[in-house]
């Protein structure tokens, strides 16, 4: 690894094509990082190389198929960074699943299948590149959770169950390394416009953009090593839908 790659900071962002992540990807690489990305659908993690190539001609994009869902996935994954670099400056565990539907009816599974996305993947990669970042007594977790993290709405489900655990994670992450000068940030976003919403009748306004999610990120990031956000809750300006 030559000396300018060792240099310049990196990210490591799962589910990282589009929607939240790809938003994140993009902040980040306009502030001069190299970052590595993660998704399900090669097609999608090719696009994103193409279109890396055109906007961010001085940055390196390193791309990663993995279906996070499986453990095996998401330390094959985590070995992919380490082959990378010698030190990670960020980690944001974005990839998640929403699943609708009421504990009572959903069908037998979905419970086990949201924990393997939204809350296991996350475990398992933190504890996989630590290694990566404690050494260096700096670096920043960001956790994305939802403001399903803190209330119960209808229709909820399983989901709603995964991000309270995912909101007890960081909560434990961030006291755990406090001592390794690492920061923790839970993530806690209402509606944001992305492939779920995809055929929403709702006017543009009435959910946030993605972008405005990533650029209060980077300014969490940006803070002097003393300080710290340890959560950010950000709703669209109208209100929870």
């Amino acid at each position: 690894m030559n000396s300018l790659a060792e240099c310049t900071p990196a990210a490591v962002i799962t589910g990282g094509t589009k929607g939240l992540g790809r938003a994140f990807a993009e902040v980040f690489a306009a502030q001069g990082f190299d970052i590595c990305v993660c998704a399900r659908t090669q097609a999608d993690l090719d696009a994103m190389e193409a279109d890396w190539a055109t906007r961010f001609p001085g940055r390196r994009l390193y791309i990663f198929a993995a279906d996070l869902s499986k453990k095996s996935d998401v330390l094959h994954f985590a070995a992919f960074v380490s082959g990378l670099w010698t030190q990670v400056d960020v980690l944001i565990n974005n990839a998640g699943l929403f699943m609708p539907g009421a504990i009572s009816e959903e069908r037998e599974g979905t419970l086990e299948t949201l924990m393997e996305v939204n809350l296991y993947s996350a475990y398992h990669l933190t504890r996989a590149l630590l290694p990566l970042m404690q050494p260096h007594r700096r670096g920043h977790i960001f956790n994305l959770c939802s403001i399903a993290s803190i209330m119960a709405y209808p229709n909820g489900g399983s989901y709603t169950i995964t991000k309270f655990a995912m909101l007890g994670f960081s909560k434990v992450l961030r006291e755990e390394m406090k001592p390794f000068g690492l920061k923790v940030t839970a993530l806690l976003p209402g509606a944001t416009w992305s492939d779920s919403w995809l055929g929403a009748d709702f006017p543009t306004e009435r959910l946030m953009q993605a972008d405005d999610v990533a650029r209060m990120v980077w300014a969490a990031y940006s803070l002097s090593d003393s300080a710290v956000v340890e959560e950010l809750l950000i709703r669209p300006q109208l209100g929870d839908l």
